[in-house]
């Protein structure tokens, strides 16, 4: 089964049947799903969020989410610290785009860190790796992933939870969708902030 045979079969019909299949297992299968996301990124986290609160509810499936999501994130954190002088990790941060990243992560620590995991659309596992490639301090990562994934997965958990609502109330279905674009257009905007920074910094150097 290649990557995109399995990003495919990954929609929340499926994900929902997986659940009720292992659901002797209690709530690790929900766990394991979005720390999963944390190491491959083709995995869609917003599907393994909406179905978790489906299953177990709201309050009790963001728990999951959130717990699974934020050790996973701390796991590739850890572990790319522990490996980062290896091989595939010293020329990765030698590339210009993760030099970048890594350099504006490292000027500002925890807010652009806390802003990047509030997105619903970051790709989390480039910013798990880049951080910790990058100096900032293992508490400032922790305290950005903990604070920012609880506002992303708390959003992404009460559209998963009340699903049915949005289907049946177009209006709220509207107000949900202008709150995901406007998430979206945030971080736009931030990286967009992000590239004229880094552009006038070179300037500055020239």
């Amino acid at each position: 089964m290649d990557f995109e045979t399995l990003k495919e079969w990954f929609t929340l019909k499926n994900v929902l049947a997986l659940l009720e299949h292992y659901r002797s297992f209690g709530i690790a299968p929900g766990i394991v799903l979005p720390l999963l996301e944390s190491f491959l990124p083709i995995l869609p986290l917003f599907v393994f969020v909406m179905a978790n609160a489906a299953a177990f509810g709201l309050w009790k499936g963001f728990i999951i989410s959130w717990t699974g999501a934020c050790i996973g994130s701390l796991l590739v954190f850890y572990l790319t610290r522990k490996v980062g002088q290896k091989r595939f990790f010293a020329f990765l941060s030698r590339h210009p785009k993760v030099r970048q990243l890594m350099n504006w992560v490292e000027r500002h620590g925890f807010g652009p860190l806390f802003l990047l995991y509030c997105f619903p659309f970051t790709p989390s596992a480039a910013v798990n790796v880049v951080a910790g490639l990058s100096r900032v301090s293992m508490q400032q990562f922790a305290l950005a992933v903990i604070f920012g994934k609880m506002v992303m997965i708390f959003i992404i958990s009460f559209i998963g939870y009340d699903i049915i609502s949005l289907v049946k109330q177009p209006l709220r279905t509207v107000f949900i969708a202008i709150i995901i674009f406007l998430l979206w257009y945030i971080g736009k905007r931030v990286e967009a902030r992000f590239s004229f920074t880094e552009k006038e910094r070179r300037r500055s150097y020239e």
